[in-house]
């Protein structure tokens, strides 16, 4: 067990240099079993992470044996192997709902998946704030494929705004890192919180430009207002497993925040203590208030579920902000829901735009869908758990949110943005299922009842998403827990290093 931090990052790798090497007559199941095997071996792994570092202190693992803070370090702790599973179990839904075609519509979709697994897991174990920057650019690399698999013009369009905005992002990043070596010697971030703590007041300065060029950066990932503009155009272009797999995408900036702010600007910071709370709190605030209005102007179900994603974004940006432990473990619970309902939406989306012919996902009256009682239940129970009905993951997570800001000054203005957004989403999902299944046309003639495997295969993947989510009220005892005992590794004197 004492290599197991480095295999999240390296097996993926490994199966995606494996299955590149395939030669292009091998059998399309060949390669659609072999994604899924390896998949299913990287959920192993994690969760092998994830219970081995439930109520430990963090674990090391520098690469070569060289010593700190010189070697390449990763860090094990309860936050990191939260979202390598997390992040690990995602993809797997993705890349089976895939296999019912979706892989064929462009080359080398399972390649990319693995390599895109690969930059993730590689941000979330990283204590080391270059290789943070060389696993997004992985991450980054691999997204830039997988938007535009399939191919088409409005995709292509999306992806290219895409490709632009994140070098601006990674050229802001390399700035940061050099200003930050300059000011600190070093870029480990354990060593860096040590250097901060005592920084003269000439020094602090430069570290705050270093620290908003981060925020910006961060923030840019995490779609941050004003920095959200590339995220409703290109998850809502992307196809509905690489859109789904996107759910975790913000994720890695929302991570970013956590870790790194919470590492180098925490209670023994000084007098950049707290630094860059104000402006996620405001950020997020305001975030939550144009994805709100996104959510009632969507006209088609991918455009709802992008502003869905968009809301929970901001939700955990001003989480983030408000400097309260408890209100950042909900978020930590609420991160987990989110991502998994984020996708689930996509995914459902796709499923029922295919049953409506040439209206798709367009919120406007249409033809009856062969599979309306399944896709009915699936709408249904999808739609109370991001509403936040109980006794779904979504009422656990706002409850738990607002019991943690009802003990802070500010908090009830959050509060109250967070029960007016719920609102708004009530409101879309109850139009968009009425018009959906209640107001639907008679059947087009050749559509047929009868679910084929391809569609099977969907509805599994769709299936398993919601069994993840459920497991989080099932085992909520021992959810609260374990992201409440992360934060609390996480702001110790050590910072969970």
């Amino acid at each position: 067990m004492q290599h197991l931090p480095i295999l999240p990052v390296l097996l993926p790798a490994l199966f995606a240099v494996l299955l590149l090497l395939q030669p292009q007559q091998a059998s399309v199941k060949f390669r659609r079993v072999g994604s899924v095997l390896a998949m299913l071996l990287n959920l192993l792994v994690a969760t092998a992470l994830l219970w081995q570092q439930t109520n430990v202190p963090a674990s090391h693992y520098l690469l070569g044996n060289w010593p700190e803070p010189f070697g390449i370090l990763l860090v094990a702790d309860q936050l990191s192997s939260l979202f390598v599973w997390l992040t690990t179990l995602l993809t797997l839904a993705v890349a089976v709902y895939s296999c019912a075609g979706d892989d064929e519509k462009g080359a080398y979709f399972h390649p990319l998946l693995h390599f895109l697994l690969m930059g993730l897991n590689g941000a979330f174990l990283t204590g080391d704030l270059f290789n943070l920057f060389v696993f997004f650019e992985v991450l980054l690399i691999a997204s830039y494929g997988l938007l535009v698999h399939g191919g088409g013009k409005k995709r292509i369009h999306s992806a290219l705004h895409y490709v632009v905005l994140n070098l601006v992002g990674s050229a802001l990043f390399l700035l940061a890192l050099a200003l930050l070596y300059a000011m600190l010697g070093s870029l480990h971030m354990a060593d860096m919180a040590q250097h901060i703590s005592t920084l003269t007041p000439s020094e602090t300065l430069g570290v705050k430009a270093a620290a908003g060029l981060l925020l910006i950066v961060f923030g840019l990932k995490a779609a941050l207002l004003p920095l959200h503009f590339w995220l409703p155009a290109a998850y809502s272009q992307a196809s509905a497993p690489v859109a789904a797999v996107f759910a975790v995408m913000t994720k890695v900036g929302v991570y970013s925040l956590l870790r790194v702010f919470g590492l180098l600007f925490g209670a023994s910071a000084g007098a950049l203590t707290g630094y860059g709370d104000a402006l996620l709190w405001w950020g997020g605030l305001l975030t939550m208030l144009l994805a709100a209005a996104m959510v009632l102007a969507a006209v088609d179900l991918k455009k709802l579920a992008a502003a869905l994603v968009l809301l929970s974004a901001g939700t955990l940006l001003a989480a983030l902000g408000s400097g309260n432990a408890q209100v950042k473990a909900a978020a930590l619970y609420y991160a987990v829901h989110s991502s998994w309902i984020g996708a689930i939406w996509y995914l459902l989306s796709d499923l029922i735009a295919r049953q409506r012919g040439s209206v798709g996902d367009r919120l406007v009256p249409g033809p009856r869908l062969p599979q309306a009682t399944l896709l009915g239940w699936l709408f249904v129970f999808s739609a109370l758990v991001v509403i936040g009905m109980p006794p779904f993951s979504g009422f656990v997570a706002k409850l738990w949110l607002i019991q943690g800001l009802s003990t802070t000054s500010h908090g009830m203005l959050l509060i109250g943005i967070l029960l007016l957004s719920s609102l708004a989403v009530l409101v879309a999902f109850s139009r968009a299922g009425s018009v959906l299944f209640w107001r639907a046309q008679p059947p087009i003639a050749s559509a047929t009842p009868t679910i084929i495997p391809s569609e099977r295969t969907q509805v599994f993947a769709i299936v398993l998403l919601l069994l993840a989510g459920l497991q989080l009220v099932v085992f909520g005892q021992w959810w609260t827990q374990f992201c409440a005992d992360a934060i609390a590794q996480l702001t110790a004197v050590s910072g969970g290093y």
